[in-house]
């Protein structure tokens, strides 16, 4: 899971790299299959429920799931990249939302809180802890910025499967939920929104938007509980 980790955060830095205003979701898609042929890897996103592409691109109010298309990001535009890698049948899955040249300040603070609220999540990845405790933090960050947490798409625990069971909530009370062992792999994923936490699910059936419009930031990593504490898996 370490050789996965690696390759999908080899996607995000190729692919940040190529973010600028007039580029495409679909260019950067293409960056993010370099990678993984190169790594001679494979996407569990490709092909995963009939989706199209190795990357979720996912602009400004878009949440969560979106296809990449031939629309050239703008300057001041936010995109929210998720994708992931198979190495001998072990999964690594992770998400960052990159800015397109120079953003607001109002998107700065939503980027910056979002990923704050992934790392008070990850503190709390130790042993004989609760799934709640994750997105109690979490909650705790988004929430005390003013912002709202998504409900309907949460983390999830990752191995031989991309989407294993338990879920892993960006919000709820602490202390509850199975308790945290040394050895378990979790996909914590925030998904933090500037206005409320309403969404809504696009024509095509994978696009997922906020209802009221607002922006929405979502980060990822891969992460395993050891002796030592949280092992960050998708950082280069």
């Amino acid at each position: 899971m370490r050789k996965a980790g690696r390759v999908v955060a080899e996607m995000h830095e190729r692919i940040r790299e190529a973010i600028r205003p007039g580029v495409t979701p679909l260019q950067l898609d293409a960056v993010g299959r370099e990678v993984i042929e190169r790594n001679a890897a494979r996407s569990n996103f490709l092909g995963y429920h009939g989706f199209p592409a190795v990357i979720c691109a996912s602009p400004n109010d878009m949440i969560v799931h979106g296809i990449p298309d031939d629309v050239p990001l703008e300057e001041g535009d936010i995109i929210s990249i998720d994708c992931g890698a198979i190495i001998q049948g072990y999964h690594g899955d992770a998400a960052h939302t990159w800015p397109v040249g120079q953003i607001s300040a109002e998107a700065e603070k939503l980027l910056r809180v979002t990923e704050e609220s992934l790392w008070a999540g990850i503190a709390q990845m130790r042993d004989g802890n609760r799934i709640s405790d994750i997105g109690h933090a979490v909650q705790t960050v988004a929430e005390g910025a003013g912002y709202s947490v998504v409900r309907e798409y949460v983390g999830h625990a990752i191995g031989t499967a991309m989407h294993e069971k338990p879920e892993v909530p960006n919000y709820g009370d602490p202390g509850k939920g199975p308790k945290l062992r040394v050895g378990n792999v979790f996909a914590v994923e925030p998904m933090v929104n500037l206005g409320g936490c309403e969404t809504q699910v696009l024509a095509d059936g994978w696009g997922v938007v906020t209802r009221d419009g607002s922006l929405s930031a979502h980060f990822e990593h891969s992460i395993a509980i050891t002796e030592d504490g949280p092992e960050v898996l998708t950082l280069l």
